[in-house]
């Protein structure tokens, strides 16, 4: 059994071979589609889900604070943290900008998610936190959509997110690790670093595809 650490991870896993670690642990639906990508592709997040369910709304509501659950969420952000937005219709909104990326990388946090758009992009970037989104729009999300509730079970571009799981993300797009199979798949995973590394030895000392195919069975 692996014992890996937050940091660990980010050294030594990656998006795609976690994906075939899932794969092979029966859970071939946790990769989140192509056009949820990184904000800066240089950027590994990996961390702990905090998710939030966002409503749409096409009004303000007069006296009410459209931005409480979502000021909540992000306030309680603990170390390698990672909000997880799912919006109901992520082309209208942009929940996640600047002023945000800034308050959750003062806690700690270890990147942000949604299938939404990110705003401020220039300032994220600049700042070095790790932000994976459905698109670039300058919308805010006031009147647009309105976050309902928060850790509980979400879908983010249609995978299953829970509070606890783990998220891993870099320039290949971003997986989701569900809690009841993290070891499994974290114990598959050090074994094919492993072989992955052997199998790229023995292609740079010049053997056949085939002939290490056969040797290692990683492709």
């Amino acid at each position: 059994m692996t014992r890996m650490t937050i940091a660990e991870m980010r050294a030594r896993l990656t998006a795609s071979i976690l994906s075939d670690c899932l794969d092979a642990a029966g859970r071939r639906d946790q990769a989140l589609p192509a056009r949820i990508r990184p904000l800066d592709e240089a950027r590994v997040m990996v961390g702990r889900a905090r998710t939030a369910a966002y409503m749409e709304v096409y009004h303000v509501e007069p006296g009410v604070n459209p931005y409480a659950l979502e000021l909540q969420l992000v306030d309680s952000l603990g170390a390698d943290e990672i909000p997880v937005f799912a919006c109901s219709n992520p082309a209208r909104i942009g929940p996640w900008g600047e002023l945000l990326s800034t308050a959750a990388r003062v806690r700690g946090a270890a990147g942000a998610l949604m299938d939404g758009c990110v705003r401020d992009i220039r300032a994220i970037r600049a700042m070095g936190f790790p932000v994976f989104h459905g698109g670039i729009a300058p919308l805010d999300s006031k009147g647009r959509g309105q976050i309902m509730a928060i850790d509980v079970p979400v879908r983010c571009a249609g995978v299953e997110v829970r509070s606890g799981d783990l998220v891993f993300g870099d320039a290949d797009g971003v997986v989701v690790v569900p809690a009841e199979v993290e070891q499994q798949v974290l114990d598959l995973a050090i074994e094919k670093v492993t072989g992955e590394r052997n199998t790229l030895r023995d292609l740079e000392a010049g053997h056949r595809i085939t002939d290490v195919f056969a040797r290692y069975g990683i492709l």
